[in-house]
């Protein structure tokens, strides 16, 4: 029923937010176990975060290591898709199965509805009642940049890698590159064949080894996973996920000679930075390779978010809401979750857990009415 001077509320037995990956695997199994579903995706086209991605960003899985359930991505298993191939190929698996996703829909709060059984999900274009939320909006709309000594007089340019599109007039720039993970290197490698750049890292990085991808961390991540089903020690404690993949861009920089990094600076001045040793450079701009965090900000309305901007799951469901599931978040929603292929374990798990906790509700809904009859 809707609130006075609001527009009708729609019902939905099960509501997702998001559309991207980790949205189109939830509504894949979604669709197999024939749940009622509807997909929420604040984004204009199908596509996801992928769409927001640099142009020259490889993925450092082959095509055949990249899927999402049901369907291959074409390129096989020696093709690292571009960002363009991965966009395309989410179009397609969206309109592959039918996807019942509406765009764009801004979610702005889940909150409890009062006296039910149901959380209301508010959006810019209306309201709903589900009997339970998925929330896959990933992490690419709350990119992290760390506090940093003297941050505030600098006057160059800067920009998080959310951001990053191409070395457009950053030719012949100083640049600092700041962050040790795949997108640091791949940006870096790009930079530096037209730009006067500086990759700098907390540790020296490391690097998997040129015939070892993508595929071999998502073993690691397997092996994990079964381990925790039995009860056995983590075998990956450090899961490897941060390391390097030698994809082609990467390859090419060592072979120039400039796959080097150093490590931090000491702080920010208004025209540069300082090193520790004291000396002074020069910089024009920084990009920040330095990761995202949870965007979780349209659930803060449950009060459970944690000071890490996380909520505490058991599987992928709200320890503190049982009407709520999180998925492709990262290793604390499953390991390898937030890839394209390791998140398939999540979605399906995921699911089947929305499908039990929707038959036991129906139950007790049956039990209620024979109550009621037999009273």
């Amino acid at each position: 029923m809707s609130r006075m001077g609001e527009p009708s509320v729609r019902t939905v037995d099960t509501l997702v937010i998001g559309g991207g990956q980790s949205a189109l695997a939830t509504a894949y199994f979604l669709r197999r176990w024939q749940v009622d579903h509807v997909l929420l995706d604040d984004q204009p086209e199908a596509g996801g975060a992928w769409q927001r991605a640099w142009p020259s960003l490889r993925l450092f899985s082959p095509a055949q290591w990249s899927s999402l359930p049901g369907w291959p991505m074409p390129g096989g298993e020696r093709h690292y898709p571009s960002r363009d191939e991965v966009v395309a190929y989410l179009r397609a698996y969206e309109a592959r199965y039918a996807v019942p996703v509406e765009r764009p829909v801004r979610v702005e709060r889940v909150v409890r509805e009062p006296g039910g059984s149901v959380l209301r999900v508010e959006t810019d274009r209306g309201a709903w009642l589900a009997k339970t939320v998925i929330s896959a909006t990933g992490s690419w709309r709350s990119p992290y940049i760390p506090a940093y000594p003297g941050h505030a007089l600098f006057r160059g340019r800067q920009w998080h890698s959310a951001d990053y599109r191409d070395v457009g007039d950053l030719r012949g720039a100083r640049v600092l590159v700041i962050g040790g993970g795949n997108s640091g290197a791949q940006i870096f490698a790009e930079l530096s064949s037209t730009c006067d750049a500086t990759w700098v890292t907390l540790a020296r990085p490391e690097y998997l080894p040129d015939d070892v991808d993508g595929r071999v961390l998502f073993e690691q991540a397997t092996a994990r996973w079964q381990a925790r089903q039995r009860g056995l020690p983590d075998p990956f404690p450090d899961s490897g996920l941060g390391r390097i993949v030698m994809v082609p861009p990467v390859r090419e920089a060592r072979e120039r000679g400039v796959l080097k990094a150093v490590r931090p600076f000491e702080r920010f001045v208004d025209d540069g930075v300082v090193w520790t040793d004291g000396t002074h450079t020069q910089v024009d701009a920084v990009i920040w390779c330095t990761g995202f965090r949870p965007a979780l900000g349209h659930l803060a309305g449950l009060g459970l978010t944690d000071d890490d901007g996380r909520i505490l799951v058991e599987g992928t469901r709200a320890i503190d809401e049982p009407r709520l599931w999180l998925v492709g978040y990262g290793e604390w929603t499953g390991y390898a979750s937030a890839t394209l292929i390791g998140v398939m374990r999540s979605a399906r798990a995921t699911v089947q857990d929305v499908v039990a906790c929707l038959a036991q509700g129906a139950a007790r809904t049956t039990q209620n009415q024979r109550g009621g009859v037999a009273g």
